[in-house]
């Protein structure tokens, strides 16, 4: 029987053999997310560069348990605000605004 990989798991793969992409990785993701609006998807991201960058280090810098960062980042979780921006800068980043084009936001 032969096993398959997920695709989360080809990810995380590829990030620890090419941790130069992670910047380009979180990147797209955000991109993707403004685009889409789908938590789940950013969240199962950040999963992975979590786990890529180490679920107990992030856990720590960021004052969060292991077990509430990995339920914050979990498919159901619904994390506040503080909790993305601490996890984000635990992980060497910082969430920062971007002017969108008038046409994205279609001013009156």
């Amino acid at each position: 029987m032969t096993n398959y990989r997920t695709l989360s798991e080809v990810t995380e793969d590829y990030l620890r053999k090419r941790p130069d992409e992670i910047d380009d990785y979180i990147t797209v993701l955000f991109d993707e997310y403004a685009e889409s609006g789908d938590a789940a998807a950013l969240l199962s991201s950040l999963r992975i560069v979590s786990r890529v960058k180490g679920v107990t280090q992030i856990a720590e810098v960021s004052g969060m348990s292991r077990k509430g960062l990995q339920k914050a980042l979990s498919e159901n979780g619904n994390p506040q605000f503080s909790s993305v921006n601490a996890i984000m800068n635990a992980m060497g980043y910082r969430l920062t605004p971007q002017k969108l084009a008038a046409t994205a936001y279609n001013p009156q």
